[in-house]
C-alpha cells in the first residue's frame, strides 16, 4: 500500500491516474478552492 499501488489514491497521484479511489470531478476542485479562500479570511 503505497505508491506503487495503483488501487490507492497516493499510487494514482504518483502514476497520475484516475478512478474510484482518485476520481475526476469538479466539485472536489470546487471544494478544495473553497476551502483555500476560507482559510485566508
Amino acid at each position: 500500500m503505497g505508491r506503487g499501488d495503483k488501487k490507492t489514491a497516493k499510487g494514482k497521484r504518483f502514476k497520475g491516474s484516475f478512478g474510484k479511489s482518485r476520481p475526476v470531478t469538479k466539485s472536489t476542485v470546487k471544494k478544495a478552492a473553497a476551502k483555500k479562500t476560507a482559510k485566508k479570511d
